[in-house]
């Protein structure tokens, strides 16, 4: 069996919807992980079909050896009226998730997004951009969860997210350069990366170093050019399937694969499609990006 120097798990997302309750709502949190478990993963995030009970979580990954590697939190930091119970809410989180062997949180800002922002009302239509203030309130309140997080012996890792107000480069670029690197890390999206018009090697090379963990996602460029046309949005865009899984969509792995060899990366890596599981069967999904994101391993370690 080939040896992978960087960890492999799988987000339940390609099982059960997060933004498209439709997709796989009928499906259990034991189907899900019995996948995981025929795949050979050791590792996988937070659900909202698992189990939210503590001990009933432990148990249920213990025993098909998976460990729970992270939980998304949203955060509304760019608008200072929220710090403080937002940093309450990311304590218990973290809390949460210390007591589950995690390292790592996956976190990202909802303010000024379309889907996720509360804010919102339905009759908008664009994902509202920060302005200098809520840039420096972002900051400062990613640096200060970022902390509570090193208190704890984590790491807080940002996500940049599609229909967000963090997923274009220059603001990739922009969320590195105004936090602390102690403080907060990145959590780097290869599909997130190219849906908000990056080259999702030139995000890997140039934050390398801000980088604590990884999610793997293809990219369907056809269906991401058809909606880019009819201004859809990302929610819609989930819908028409631009996402799937490394090795079934048009991205080139080869040498996002190769630089993390080059780099020696031995972090986690979570496979993540977040598209219909009735039109793409997760663990056939699933299967075929393992064989896939080996065969790279192979080719480079000249197996």
């Amino acid at each position: 069996m080939l040896k992978r120097p960087f960890h492999i798990g799988a987000h339940p997302i390609n099982w059960v919807g997060e933004d498209v309750k439709e997709h796989g709502d009928d499906t259990t949190y034991e189907q899900i992980m019995d996948d995981m478990q025929r795949l050979g993963l050791a590792g996988t995030e937070m659900g909202r079909k698992y189990p939210r009970e503590i001990d009933v979580l432990k148990r249920e990954l213990g025993k098909r050896g998976l460990r729970l590697v992270s939980q998304w939190k949203s955060v509304l930091f760019s608008d200072p009226a929220y710090r403080e119970a937002e940093l309450q809410a990311y304590r218990n989180h973290i809390l949460f998730l210390k007591e589950m062997g995690s390292d790592v949180i996956s976190t990202c800002e909802v303010g000024g997004s379309l889907h996720f922002d509360p804010r919102r009302t339905p009759h908008e239509k664009e994902v509202l951009r920060l302005d200098e203030a809520g840039w420096r309130s972002l900051a400062e309140g990613l640096n200060a969860a970022g902390a509570m997080a090193r208190e704890h012996g984590m790491k807080l890792t940002y996500h940049h997210h599609g229909g967000t107000a963090v997923e274009r480069p220059e603001e990739i670029d922009r969320l590195m350069e105004q936090t602390d690197p102690e403080l907060v890390y990145l959590l780097y999206d290869t599909g997130h990366a190219y849906y908000g018009g990056a080259d999702p090697l030139d995000v890997l090379r140039k934050h390398y170093d801000r980088i604590a963990y990884i999610h793997l996602k293809d990219v369907r460029t056809a269906v991401l050019e058809q909606a880019r046309a009819e201004q859809a949005d990302f929610i819609t865009c989930i819908r028409r399937g631009v996402f799937t899984l490394p090795g079934t969509g048009d991205l080139d792995f080869e040498p996002i694969i190769g630089e993390l060899l080059s780099r020696g990366y031995d972090g986690w890596a979570m496979l993540e499609g977040e598209q219909d599981p009735a039109n793409c069967p997760p663990y056939e999904f699933a299967n075929r990006a393992l064989q896939y994101i080996d065969s790279i391993i192979q080719s480079k370690a000249g197996v």
